[in-house]
């Protein structure tokens, strides 16, 4: 009897567990088509991976499955996700820079790789690319507010 407990319990966690995950997946990947290009992100999306870029080849068929990418693009958007994402991963493991300063060089490096993507696009696609990286923007203005070098906010006058 007590196994039988046991066992309905860690069914019943395993249940939890694989719907908690599965919920999960599904909210990543519509923050990376919203995002896609952070979340990016943020950056980035809405924490799909936070704290790792996505693998080029995913963001690729998102974004295939976004905007219509022909093979031609297909091939050359990842090639620009993956250098993106080495750039990521070295900035990341360089310790000379300061937070800031790396920060701002991820940015840069962002702002580079939509630059490259958009200018694969035609007119329609760029369209629809401007929108999605306009949802990123309002995403990333409301949930990661500008960093003012760990200061307060000034006071306010009345």
């Amino acid at each position: 009897m007590l196994k039988k407990h046991f066992l309905a319990l860690l069914a019943a966690g395993l249940i939890a567990i694989t719907g908690t995950f599965a919920a999960a997946q599904s909210s990543s990947g519509q923050s990376s088509n919203d995002g896609a290009a952070n979340n990016q992100s943020s950056p980035q999306g809405k924490g799909e991976w936070h704290h790792g870029m996505p693998d080029p080849a995913q963001r690729t068929a998102e974004l295939t499955k976004k905007l219509n990418l022909t093979s031609d693009q297909q091939s050359k958007v990842q090639d620009i996700f993956q250098s993106e994402r080495s750039t990521m991963e070295s900035l990341r493991q360089d310790s000379s820079l300061s937070q800031q300063d790396r920060r701002g060089k991820m940015m840069d490096a962002r702002k580079s790789s939509d630059t490259q993507v958009r200018a694969l696009l035609d007119s329609t696609q760029q369209k629809k690319w401007d929108e999605m990286q306009a949802k990123r923007e309002q995403w990333a203005q409301k949930n990661h507010p500008p960093d003012n070098g760990g200061q307060a906010p000034p006071p306010q006058q009345e």
